[in-house]
């Protein structure tokens, strides 16, 4: 991977795009702002107190990326950052990848990360040539769990306290879409502006 200037145009006013270091300030400032809302699922909030913590991420996030290994995107809507998503692992051997996403309380119930992870899907699919998308949520975290259900993905069972979320273990739901699925439905494969990052 190597397009630093990376972008998915979901629609004409949201945009996935690659973390740049000129993200960072706005990035944590919405961490920040949020924290107590997005503590409640996401498990690293408490290594994040620092603006050189968000700095850091973002640049071991891009070299992720430089390594074809996983891709995070902050999800732009009218040009502010709302919350993040991508690719916590992609296996070029299984071609299989996983997704990940969060949101600030203030712009959910648009059909935003909905609307991004089938973007993002899509391009997993055509661009990367994956066959297989999984995406993992805590089984009592209903609105993170209502994107792949509506999405029409399988739920496969559940991953018994996959996460320890800081002072307790978690379950895990699995949900999975197969290539074969999502183009069943119709033809979603897409080709992006941006170049497909290679194989290794």
């Amino acid at each position: 991977m190597t397009d630093d200037q990376f972008v998915i145009w979901v629609e004409d006013d949201l945009c996935l795009e690659l973390l740049r270091p000129e993200h960072a300030e706005e990035l944590f400032s919405l961490t920040e702002k949020h924290r107590q809302y997005l503590r409640r699922w996401l498990p690293w909030l408490d290594n994040n107190k620092y603006l050189q913590n968000t700095v850091d991420f973002i640049k071991y996030s891009r070299k992720q990326y430089k390594d074809s290994t996983s891709m995070h995107l902050a999800i732009s809507s009218k040009d502010s950052i709302v919350g993040i998503i991508g690719f916590h692992k992609v296996d070029w051997i299984n071609h299989s990848t996983s997704i990940g996403y969060w949101l600030v309380e203030d712009y959910q119930g648009r059909g935003i990360v909905t609307k991004s992870c089938k973007s993002l899907i899509d391009y997993a699919f055509g661009s990367l040539g994956m066959n297989r998308v999984e995406i993992r949520c805590a089984v009592e975290n209903s609105r993170s769990r209502a994107i792949p259900e509506r999405l029409g993905f399988m739920e496969e069972g559940v991953a018994r306290e996959a996460e320890w979320l800081y002072d307790r273990y978690v379950d895990h739901a699995v949900y999975a879409m197969l290539r074969s699925e999502w183009e069943g439905e119709g033809d979603r494969a897409k080709k992006h502006k941006k170049n497909p990052p290679k194989s290794r």
